[in-house]
C-alpha cells in the first residue's frame, strides 16, 4: 500500500468514526427526548394539607434546612443553581404568584412531585431530589407542604434544565437518570420517629444525604452533576472515609456551619446554605447514625 492509498483509507476510517459517534449523539438525543416524555405512573396517596402553626413552624425548618432553598430560593421563586458552560440548571417559582408551577396543585399533586420526582401531568421531574425526601413522614411533608403553601406570592423564573447534548445523549441512554428513575415508589411512607439524639431518628435525617452519597452513603460520582463537579465523600468506615477528620459531634457541627473541613479548607458542592440551618439535635443524631454505619471496605 503506497502512501496515498494509506492516507485515503485513514481518512475514510476517520470519517466512519466521526459518523458513527453523531449518529450514537443523535440516536441518544432521540432517546432522551422520549424518555423526558414518558408516563410514570405511581400509586400516591394524597396527605391531608394543613395550616396549623405548629405544622407550618416544621415545614419552614424542613424548608430551610432540606436543600428547598438552595432550588428555589428563600422566598421560593426559583434559583439558577448550576451554570456551567453549556448546562444550565434552576428550580422553578413555587409560588403561588406569576409563573409559580404549584397554583393548581391539588394534594394528591405535592406527594408525586415530592416523594416521587413526578409532575402532575405524570412526567418526570429531571433535577428533584426525591430520592431525600421520599423517605418523609407524612407529618413531615404535610408540614413542608403547609409552609410551602403560604409562601408570598411572587414572580418569579420556570424550571430551567439546559443539557449539552453529549449529557442529554448520556440520560437517553440510561448513564444518567431523572428524579423518577432514582426512586423505589413502592416503598411505603417511613413512620414517625421520636426527634432525638438517637440512632433512628439519625437515620432518618441521614435520608437527606442518600441523593449526593448515595443509599449506602459510600460516596462517588454525584449523579448528574457537572463533569468538574469533585466526587461525594463516603461516609461509611473504611479506606477513604472522611468521618475520620471528625472525632467528635462538635466538629462535623462545626463543619455544617462553617463549610470547611477541620484544615480550615472549604469543602465543595454540599449546600450549606441548607445544611446550615440543620438543628443541633439532628446533627447530633446524624453523626450518631453515620459513626454506627458498617464499613464497606
Amino acid at each position: 500500500m503506497n502512501k496515498k492509498t494509506w492516507m485515503r483509507a485513514l481518512l475514510a476510517g476517520l470519517g466512519a468514526l466521526v459518523l458513527l459517534a453523531a449518529t450514537a449523539l443523535g440516536l441518544g438525543v432521540l432517546l432522551a427526548e422520549r424518555k423526558m416524555q414518558r408516563t410514570v405512573s405511581v400509586q400516591v396517596q394524597p396527605v391531608a394539607l394543613r395550616d396549623d402553626a405548629a405544622s407550618v413552624e416544621r415545614g419552614k425548618y424542613l424548608f430551610a434546612s432540606r436543600g428547598c432553598v438552595d432550588c428555589h430560593g428563600s422566598a421560593g421563586t426559583g434559583r439558577t443553581f448550576v451554570d456551567d458552560g453549556g448546562l444550565v440548571i434552576a428550580g422553578p417559582n413555587i409560588t403561588t404568584g406569576p409563573g409559580g408551577v404549584v397554583a393548581a396543585y391539588q394534594p394528591v399533586d405535592w406527594v408525586r412531585s415530592i416523594r416521587h420526582g413526578v409532575n402532575p401531568q405524570g412526567r418526570p421531574l429531571m433535577i428533584m431530589p426525591s430520592e431525600d425526601y421520599n423517605r418523609f413522614t407524612d407529618d413531615d411533608l404535610a408540614s413542608l407542604v403547609a409552609y410551602i403553601r403560604l409562601l408570598p406570592p411572587a414572580s418569579g423564573q420556570g424550571a430551567v434544565v439546559k443539557l449539552p447534548l453529549p449529557v442529554k445523549a448520556l440520560y437517553g441512554y440510561g448513564a444518567i437518570h431523572d428524579a423518577a428513575a432514582r426512586i423505589d415508589h413502592s416503598l411505603p411512607p417511613q413512620q414517625p420517629v421520636p426527634e432525638g439524639v438517637s440512632l433512628a431518628h439519625g437515620q432518618y435525617v441521614a435520608n437527606m444525604c442518600i441523593g449526593c452519597h448515595g443509599a449506602n452513603l459510600a460516596g462517588g460520582k454525584i449523579p448528574g452533576g457537572p463533569p468538574d463537579w469533585p466526587p461525594a465523600a463516603k461516609l461509611t468506615p473504611g479506606e477513604g472515609s472522611v468521618m475520620g477528620l471528625y472525632p467528635s459531634a462538635e466538629a462535623m457541627i462545626a463543619m455544617f456551619r462553617s463549610g470547611k473541613r477541620p484544615d480550615g479548607t472549604a469543602i465543595q458542592v454540599m449546600p450549606f446554605g441548607s445544611l446550615g440551618q440543620m438543628s443541633e439535635t439532628d446533627l447530633r443524631a446524624l453523626y450518631l447514625y453515620l459513626k454506627a454505619l458498617p464499613g464497606r471496605g
